[in-house]
């Protein structure tokens, strides 16, 4: 794990991070990278659209020697697709809602100062990404940490449209929300070539292990081994469903009966009227499958 060298480093901020604080703490980023004599390069754009193309430019033409990004689980997820592949490691400020993946990756959370310190002096790393093909073979997207595929997903839908409360209790409020209309979906599985079909209440493919503001949903889950884990909560009563969901949050849902986990390589999911969500973001309906890229990003702990 090589020391971080880089001199010339692109920043890109979400400017709705940190409760709309996006730009005062883009202008805060740069300041600490500048007087740490580093040369910044501003991908700000008009735009999300926009700033994404800047920065997917920066690191095609190897216009910078690092990609910084400052957010939450969306701009991090951001910033592992336009750096996956590339010889341009990622650093995160994460100053987001949720910081999952920041967190469980031992970053700083909602502290700049102690996260551009760690950018500074930080070691570079290759983790593992989730990839995301669709049934044709076309390349998605790629994840940090988990691809939400059942009642995740649509909780993770409602409460993307849900513009209070923050953090944590607005996936409770949606959780609250669907739970008297969802029943159990049918899946038809593929692991590694291997066929089956379950009825579940809850399936994700986890690359990393948390996700919607704290739930450890993989616990054991290693962005370092190469393969993802799939969690399956059986159908259950929902009232059952209901006792187990909290549990999440400790990773202790694990132990009852009706969860399972199964590690592969690779990982189709089929069913109707579900939309993937990964790091926060919208990916596309079911079915899908996920691949471990192994080593696929560099990125600074």
């Amino acid at each position: 794990m090589p020391t971080t060298s880089a001199s010339r480093i692109g920043l890109l901020v979400n400017p709705t991070a940190g409760r709309h604080r996006g730009e005062e703490i883009g202008t805060r980023v740069a300041d600490l990278l500048e007087a740490a004599g580093r040369e910044v390069v501003d991908l700000t754009g008009l735009d999300a659209a926009r700033a994404e193309r800047k920065a997917r430019a920066a690191v095609a033409e190897q216009d910078i020697d690092m990609l910084v990004v400052a957010g939450g689980d969306g701009v991090a997820g951001l910033g592992a697709n336009i750096c996956a592949g590339s010889d341009v490691p990622l650093g995160v400020v994460p100053v987001g809602t949720g910081n999952d993946n920041a967190r469980e990756l031992g970053l700083p959370v909602r502290d700049v100062e102690a996260a551009v310190q760690r950018i500074l002096t930080g070691r570079t790393q290759s983790i593992d990404l989730g990839r995301v093909r669709d049934d044709e073979g076309h390349h998605v997207r790629d994840y940090l940490g988990v691809l939400s595929c059942g009642f995740d997903a649509v909780v993770n839908e409602r409460a993307n449209q849900l513009p209070w409360p923050r953090g944590p209790q607005r996936y409770n409020l949606a959780i609250l929300r669907e739970l008297p209309f969802f029943g159990p979906i049918t899946y038809d599985l593929t692991v590694d070539g291997e066929e089956r079909e379950v009825r579940g209440m809850l399936a994700c493919i986890a690359n990393g292990r948390a996700f919607g503001g704290g739930m450890k949903v993989a616990p054991d889950a290693d962005v370092e081994d190469g393969l993802l884990d799939l969690v399956i909560v059986h159908e259950i009563p929902v009232p059952t469903f209901l006792a187990v969901f909290p549990q999440v949050f400790k990773g202790a849902h694990v132990s009852h009966p009706a969860v399972e986990i199964v590690r592969g390589r690779t990982i189709r999911l089929a069913t109707q009227g579900i939309v993937a969500y990964a790091d926060g973001e919208r990916v596309a309906p079911l079915p899908l499958t996920a691949e471990a890229a192994h080593g696929a990003l560099s990125i600074v702990r």
